[in-house]
């Protein structure tokens, strides 16, 4: 699924949490929506997060 898809898909949901909620319903899906995004991306190759998981920029303290 492309990015605009699932922006378009969260905008929808997060749209329908403030409908039917209220604000704070409306921010934790928007929180959720987010990290969903960013977990889709990582698996469709858009963000490379192995720097970050290897620890590749940590250096020996010889």
């Amino acid at each position: 699924m492309r990015s605009s898809a699932l922006g378009l898909i969260t905008g929808l949901v997060s749209g329908l949490a403030l409908a039917l909620g209220g604000f704070g319903e409306f921010l934790i899906v928007l929180v959720f929506g987010g990290i969903g995004l960013l977990i889709g991306k990582v698996v469709d190759g858009e963000i490379d997060i192995g720097h970050y998981i290897s620890g590749g920029g940590r250096r020996d303290s010889r």
